[in-house]
């Protein structure tokens, strides 16, 4: 019982000074002229859609829930962050050459209608994220008709 109780008091002590160590939070002034909002005529479902859905992580202003200062929760979401600005930023969607945009948006078609987006650990805690058959629809018709436009 001795041996536990003092595993129980060093994981304690590491729990509590892992709290000590920093992350890098995603979070910038105003919007770049470069964002996919700003550059394409989106429908305001759509737009909004796209805000709730996509922007915590693929863009450069992540909206942090309540529990983003508890680690080890602090690095996974900041990992997720990275990953997902990475492979798709919407704030610097302008600067992408207009093959890129196409290669881009088959691969947003692709994972939407696959579910693979949003992440489910991101619309489990977030559940106005998850697309609607109706939405997943509508988004991956608004897409389309972008990429044809390129």
């Amino acid at each position: 019982m001795k041996v536990v109780k003092i595993i129980a008091i060093v994981l304690l002590v590491v729990f509590v000074g892992i709290q000590f160590i920093p992350t890098t939070r995603n979070q910038s002034e105003g919007v770049p002229k470069t964002d996919f909002m700003l550059v394409n005529d989106v429908p305001s479902d759509i737009k909004n859609k796209l805000q709730v859905s996509c922007y915590d992580c693929h863009s450069n202003n992540t909206k942090y829930p309540w529990y983003n200062k508890v680690q080890p929760v602090a690095w996974l979401l900041e990992d997720h962050i990275k990953e997902g600005k990475a492979e798709l930023n919407f704030n610097e969607w302008d600067s992408l050459s207009s093959r890129r945009k196409a290669s881009k948006l088959r691969s947003i078609i692709k994972q939407i209608e696959s579910g693979e987006m949003p992440l489910d650990s991101y619309t489990l805690i977030h559940k106005d994220a998850k697309f609607s058959e109706e939405e997943t629809q509508q988004l991956v018709k608004y897409i389309e008709n972008l990429k044809d436009s390129l």
